[in-house]
Parts: C-alpha cells; structure tokens; sequence
C-alpha cells in the first residue's frame, strides 16, 4: 500500500530533512542543493533525437525492479540519472535530475504544490521503476490518453498536474501564493501543465523510456483491476474486518495508524490522515485501492492476498478521513461516477463505509 518514498530521515545531496517544526528552512536550503547541481548542468532543451548511442548497450539497465525484489532494493533505481545521463544533451540532463529529485522527494521540494506528505515514489516505486506497482516506463508513449474523470483528452503534463492536486494533494497546500484550479479550469493557476515542476517530471518519466525498444501495449499497464467477478456490493464489505486484516498483514510496515513506520531510513507514505492523498485520488476508490493492494502489496509478498481480504482492507482504509478535494462537484460531468467512489457527496450523502 503505498511504499517507500520520502522519509523525515532521508536525505537530498547530503541534506538531512527537516523535523517538521523546521521543516519549511530545511527545505529551501534543500532546493538549493538540488537546484545548484542541476543549474550546473544545465535546465532547457530536449531530448537530442539526433544524439549518438553510447557505446556500450542502451538497453543495459534492466527495465523493472522485479517485484520479487527484497526490501533490500528499495531505493534501488535501473535508470538512475544521478549515476547515468547517456544520451543527454547537458541541458536536458539537468531537467531530468531535477524531475528524478521531485519524483522521490516530492512534499520536500515542490512545498508549494503539496498539502501532505506523500511523493510520486510512494505510489510509483523505485522512481517508477518496480515491476507489478505501477511502473512508469514507456507510460509516456499512451499519451494523449482520456481521462473519464475530467471528460476529455489529457496530456502527460496534465495528469501529473491532476496527480499533483489529488494524490499529492495540492489543493491543500498552504502556501497562499499558489493557486490550484481544477484540471478543466486551468486558466491562471500556478499549478498548470508549463510549469517547471511539471516539465521536470516529464522530462524524467520520457527518459525512463527513451532509447528503449518496449510494447506499445506496456504488458506492465493496467493489471491492477480486480475482476468483475470478484467484486463484493460496498454494503457487504466489512471495514472492521478490513481493519484486523490490515493489522494482521499490513501494520508491520504501515504502522497501526497507518502514518508508516521507519524501516532503516525509509517510511511508506500515509494511508489516510492529513498528510494522505485527498478523497478526488484515484486510490479514495475502494475497488480501485483493493485492486492495488492484490497486486502490489504485501511489499514483500505482493499477491498473496485474495481478492476478498484485498476489498475488505480497501473497505477499511477507504473508510478513513482524509483531506477534501474541493473540486469533486465538477468531477464526472461527461461520465457516470463510479460507484466505488465513495468520498463523493453526488453519490453518497456520507461515505457508506465509514463507522455508523
């Protein structure tokens, strides 16, 4: 359930994160270091299409973490652009490593985008680079790609702005100076689809696959679906059960209250709570979530779970409060609202899992 990303205790170029009581001075000096490096080596351009192939095997790096890999590996990255930028023009490079940084130290560095905790690694892990958890090699080639929620035809830039506002939780930042609008309302908003923070994330996702022979199809994209079959009506799944299986199989690495639990120098990000992704986040859906927890988790034995104890879990955590998105109402307009979204006032007056 969302792994290991950001931790109070990791560091940036030698940086120690702040305590949360300094937390926004850390973070400025934080940037800086990131950013002096990355400046150095340059921050325009695009990919150089015409660049030469290094001499030795573009394809050298494996392509996934397999998911079978111990918590050993967890900051283990294929590509990693801190090590290895072959290929790239100087200036290209620079974006990269500065998306890589975003990617991983997500609330440290985009402070202002950000109302939690959470970071695109917790979600994606090994910088979007371990098999079965919603690796993102190659995702840049199914763009444009619809998006049910929003009606219409995304972007890359734009579902990273909506992974922002939602997963990330924009929408609750308290920088006053940033304004987040809703992705169909974009005109104006500091949160928009040019914005550096959004081109740096690009950059690096586009060059997790570039130069690489992969599937049109991505056989790694959208297995994460329980079937039809397998889905329990949400008043038949259980949040109390979901609870004692949660506590059973899942606390040992996500804490009884789901916050996360240090293990070494790396913490899964939060389940719900303040610092969790708000409820317009695809993973506020319960089958949704459940889906991801089959698959994905138990982190070190990710599909031991049956189908049932993954949507009783989902039930349990989709049943917890958690930061509102404030756009919700205009969510769905063009689509029927799926009935597993149950943090959506359109549907429900109150979340139907949560305690009666």
């Amino acid at each position: 359930m969302f792994v290991y990303g950001l931790a109070k205790k990791n560091t940036v170029l030698g940086i120690s994160s702040a305590h949360e009581t300094a937390r926004s001075t850390m973070i400025n000096k934080t940037i800086l270091q990131v950013f002096a490096v990355a400046a150095f080596l340059g921050s325009e351009a695009c990919l150089d299409s015409n660049v030469q192939q290094s001499a030795t095997n573009p394809l050298r790096w494996d392509i996934l973490v397999p998911d079978t890999a111990s918590m050993a590996r967890a900051w283990e990255f294929p590509r990693d652009p801190r090590v290895d930028t072959a290929g790239l023009t100087e200036p290209m490079t620079g974006k990269v490593l500065r998306g890589f940084f975003l990617f991983t130290n997500t609330s440290e560095l985009t402070l202002g985008f950000t109302g939690g905790t959470m970071t695109c690694n917790n979600c994606h892990p090994n910088g979007g680079q371990r098999e079965g958890a919603m690796p993102l090699v190659g995702v840049d080639r199914v763009f444009p790609e619809y998006n049910k929620r929003a009606g219409r035809v995304f972007t890359l830039e734009e579902r990273i702005v909506g992974c922002f506002m939602r997963s990330i939780n924009a929408t609750g930042t308290k920088n006053t100076t940033v304004t987040v609008h809703h992705e169909n309302n974009l005109n104006g908003a500091t949160l928009s689809p040019e914005c550096g923070e959004v081109e740096d994330l690009v950059a690096y996702i586009r060059w997790l696959s570039w130069n690489r022979t992969i599937d049109g199809t991505l056989p790694w994209r959208g297995h994460y679906q329980l079937p039809a079959s397998s889905l329990l009506g949400l008043e038949k799944l259980n949040p109390k059960l979901g609870r004692r299986l949660f506590l059973e199989k899942c606390s040992n690495c996500h804490g009884e209250d789901g916050q996360g639990v240090f293990i070494g120098d790396k913490r899964p990000g939060p389940l719900w709570g303040s610092n969790s992704w708000n409820d317009g986040a695809g993973a506020a859906r319960t089958y949704t979530f459940a889906g991801m927890i089959r698959y994905m988790m138990p982190y070190m034995d990710p599909g031991s779970l049956t189908d049932e104890e993954a949507l009783h879990i989902a039930a349990f955590i989709t049943s917890q409060p958690r930061p509102s998105f404030p756009y919700k109402d205009n969510d769905y307009l063009k689509e029927k609202i799926p009935t597993d979204a149950v943090y959506y006032k359109q549907l429900y007056a109150k979340n139907p899992l949560s305690p009666k």
